[in-house]
């Protein structure tokens, strides 16, 4: 491929990359992608996930609480979150956020947990990293909520919500992200939604080894693959992959500020 691609959010520290770590980043800096954020979902596995972006050229990482894993975890606090954006590669606060179809007997905790998050966010200035389903109401609420009390910027991980709520993160100055799902032939309708976005609202990503896009999907994905949903988006916004590539790397700088090309 001949032109740069991010992959704005994969999970390298996953058991299925274990075996061939070196391999999978080796493959995706082949394939284009110049830039990964890993993303660490619980706290107590930070340090590995800092490591893997500390020992590879491109990698950044972000770290939360995912809201599946909040009633299993002692609850993060602002503090450690900040303490954690001290790090030169540190570039995002999450993920974070609304899981009612999995683990809805954990709103309450959940809700707790993303207003701190969105409280880090305002801190240190770094984008916040939402994961939303089956939420959508009171993901608006608590999003508008921070907002109305200090700005701070965002992206909304692998969207696959309602239009509702993506055109009020939109009104926010929020990002959504494209994954894999938006490359899958039933995916219209939200292929739909993200047509009514502006093109410099728009990401990419894997959120490997999940959502492998077509021609890969049932297997599992890697950063390498992101191509692949560029491509679909590519078509979505009547552009050629290189120009929808090129767009959708300079949203990434423009949010991800820490993770500029020097840094990585």
């Amino acid at each position: 491929m001949s032109f740069e691609i991010v992959d704005s959010h994969c999970h390298l520290d996953f058991p299925d990359f274990q075996s061939e770590l070196p391999e999978v980043i080796a493959r995706a800096h082949a394939a284009g992608v110049s830039r990964m954020v890993t993303i660490c979902t619980k706290l107590p596995n930070e340090p590995n996930v800092r490591s893997i972006a500390e020992a590879n050229p491109g990698v950044f990482y972000a770290a939360g609480v995912h809201p599946m894993s909040v009633a299993d975890h002692a609850p993060v606090t602002v503090d450690q979150l900040v303490a954690y954006a001290k790090h030169p590669k540190f570039v995002g606060i999450g993920e974070t956020g609304l899981d009612y179809h999995y683990s809805a007997d954990s709103a309450e905790l959940q809700k707790a947990s993303l207003r701190i998050h969105i409280e880090a966010a305002q801190e240190t200035g770094l984008p916040l990293i939402i994961h939303a389903r089956a939420a959508d109401d009171d993901m608006a609420q608590i999003l508008a909520e921070g907002m109305a009390q200090r700005p701070y910027s965002c992206v909304m991980h692998c969207f696959s919500s309602s239009e509702a709520l993506g055109l009020a993160a939109l009104e926010m100055g929020f990002y959504l992200s494209m994954s894999g799902i938006a490359a899958f032939p039933k995916s219209q309708d939200l292929r739909d939604i993200f047509a009514k976005a502006p093109l410099d609202r728009i990401l990419l990503e894997t959120d490997s080894p999940y959502l492998a896009p077509p021609p890969y999907r049932g297997r599992r994905n890697e950063p390498a693959y992101t191509a692949f949903t560029a491509k679909a988006g590519a078509a979505v916004f009547g552009v050629t992959e290189a120009e929808f590539a090129a767009a959708t790397t300079a949203n990434f700088d423009r949010l991800f500020t820490k993770a500029s090309l020097k840094a990585a």
